[in-house]
């Protein structure tokens, strides 16, 4: 069975992070380097760093931002946020991200998916889904696309994406458990990795994910936010549920299809 990756999400506003519920997210949560730091401790399997307004301001990435929590992450980080074009990719991969999650552009420029796995490997290239019930959102869950969920994750493999980021963001923060049924529908759609992202409330909501939705990771903001949840102890839930962890990315799903380039 291939081992469970366990991935706590950082969202990042212009002064720091934040977290809410359903995509509205306004309450302060410390500050990026804090965090990271301490979740380097703790030895998580993975860490996503996501601007969720970059888009909407019309930035491009925070390549310095990026470059100073590099250098403090030992782990494998996934960055997205304001990701519009192949020279904000390279960029974000110069300063030290390992893989960038492409959301908004993976429907307003799909070729951006490609082009990305091509020079640099699906490896790098996760395709960020945010759905409400059963329709694509983007512009951090605040457009509509009229895009099937289901559809676009099979979209987004098809176009070389490496894995998916799968969010509800109905369920964002409210720690009621991941959408089972969607991610499920989206798992047995595509042949990569899904991540189930949106809900997790417990350790039991992500051995679930696992188990009965067939996602390949779980990643999770508030639980680890609000509660005294540590990103080791689903581990051992897993484990006892059936499924292994994670001891480093390099154990899991190696779809290197390109040659990075500078």
């Amino acid at each position: 069975m291939l081992k469970t990756r366990v991935m706590p999400t950082m969202l990042y506003k212009g002064f720091g992070l934040v977290k809410g519920k359903a995509f509205d997210s306004w309450r302060r949560t410390g500050g990026v380097m804090q965090t990271v730091k301490v979740y380097d401790m703790r030895g998580v399997d993975e860490l996503v760093l996501l601007d969720i307004a970059a888009t909407e301001e019309g930035r491009e990435p925070d390549f310095a931002l990026v470059d100073e929590v590099a250098d403090e992450c030992f782990m494998p980080l996934t960055v997205g946020g304001g990701i519009k074009t192949i020279e904000h990719v390279r960029g974000l991969l110069k300063v030290g991200a390992d893989k960038v999650a492409i959301n908004t552009a993976a429907v307003e420029n799909p070729s951006l998916v490609t082009e990305t796995s091509r020079k640099f490997g699906a490896q790098c290239v996760v395709a960020s889904i945010d759905f409400k019930g059963s329709e694509v959102f983007t512009h951090s869950g605040k457009k509509a696309t009229g895009l099937d969920v289901v559809a676009h994750a099979k979209e987004c493999e098809r176009l070389g994406a490496g894995e998916i980021l799968l969010t509800s963001a109905e369920r964002d923060g409210c720690m009621t458990g991941y959408d089972l049924d969607v991610t499920r529908r989206v798992a047995e759609a595509v042949r990569i990795p899904v991540i189930a992202s949106g809900g997790a409330g417990n350790y039991e909501d992500m051995a679930k994910a696992v188990l009965e939705a067939k996602a390949s990771a779980v990643a999770a903001a508030a639980i680890f936010h609000f509660t005294e949840a540590t990103p080791a102890r689903p581990r051992s839930t897993c484990a006892r549920a059936g499924c292994r962890s994670a001891s480093n990315w390099y154990n899991v799903h190696s779809l290197n299809t390109g040659t990075y380039e500078d």
